[in-house]
């Protein structure tokens, strides 16, 4: 089946970027990568607030309809000043990935040093107070996302460490979400694809019946510098480190002069999503490093962009270089 639509299957929200800094009651440089949990009938925002003196901390943002948010006037999380924990988070709070599993929601987030990137797991059960939970990576671990279920009995996640240089996803799995192994890569950049350099998780796994969509990150390094693009991936049910489908396209690419320009160029950059019922997905998203956005497919675009074909001409060569499913 060859996949007919527009330059992007994600649709933009007309009125794009939905927060910007001076959405942010607070003195700050920027916001963006925030991640998305409906919590009774708000949707709330675990942001990524860049203060001015350079380090980033956690905001709330709060909507009715999941596209008009107002945020809190003060951080919900702060870098930690004491105890294991400080050591680690002295250069700030990155990037928040939000999972609901059994009565707790979970952060797990990275912590940001002068020794380089870990992350961290954290949780509430009503958005008030925040615990602290473990460090559950080593340094240059980064882009962990959590499986909304037990795999077999185990808690999973996937992340992104580096390793001379290439980051790739890989899946871990726990018993207790503090102690983590099992670890074997699963997802690796393609050679002259959109997602050449480097990939990452972006968005907590989506369970289907086709399996488990996974909504990532990559980017292809330019004379210019990165372009940051987003793409699917579809993971087995009950084996998820076996790779089932994966998109020859990406599902969004920096377009828009908001995804353009900013403190980090040509980047838009997956953080979360929200199933509604009727099947919407809206996917949160972090344009330039200066902005969060929302754009939006049905369930059923998502999960054929997994499968999707290129017409017959062009099809051979890029299976022989991009080969989007791995058996």
């Amino acid at each position: 089946m060859i996949v007919k639509r527009g330059r992007d299957l994600l649709r933009r929200w007309e009125h794009n970027p939905i927060i910007t800094y001076d959405n942010v009651p607070l003195q700050n440089n920027t916001v963006f990568n925030g991640t998305p949990v409906k919590f009774g009938d708000t949707y709330l925002l675990l942001l990524r607030v860049e203060g001015q003196q350079g380090y980033s901390f956690f905001c709330l943002a709060r909507s009715e309809d999941g596209l008009n948010f107002n945020v809190d006037d003060q951080p919900c999380m702060l870098p930690a000043r004491d105890g294991p924990f400080a050591m680690w988070e002295e250069n700030g709070l990155e990037d928040p990935r939000l999972t609901f599993i059994d009565g707790w929601y979970y952060i797990m987030y990275t912590a940001a040093s002068g020794y380089g990137h870990r992350i961290a797991l954290a949780r509430t059960d009503d958005f008030e107070k925040f615990e602290r939970i473990a460090l559950i990576s080593g340094p240059g671990n980064k882009d962990g996302v959590l499986f909304p279920k037990k795999i077999n009995g185990y808690y999973a996640r996937l992340d992104r460490p580096i390793g001379n240089g290439i980051g790739s996803i890989w899946i871990s799995y726990s018993p207790d979400l503090k102690n983590w192994g099992r670890s074997e890569l699963i997802i690796s950049p393609r050679p002259r694809c959109w997602d050449s350099t480097r990939i990452g998780a972006s968005v907590p796994p989506i369970r289907t019946d086709c399996g488990w969509l996974e909504i990532y990150h990559g980017f292809k390094m330019t004379s210019a510098g990165p372009i940051y693009r987003i793409g699917t991936v579809m993971l087995d049910l009950e084996d998820p480190s076996k790779v089932i489908g994966r998109c020859l396209n990406p599902v969004l690419s920096p377009r828009e002069e908001y995804e353009r320009i900013g403190d980090v160029g040509n980047v838009v950059f997956a953080s979360g999503a929200i199933v509604e019922d009727d099947g919407e997905v809206k996917v949160y998203y972090g344009a330039a490093d200066t902005s969060i956005c929302v754009a939006t497919a049905h369930i059923d675009e998502l999960i054929e962009s997994c499968f999707e074909e290129t017409d017959s001409l062009i099809e051979d060569f890029c299976k022989s270089v991009c080969p989007y499913r791995r058996n």
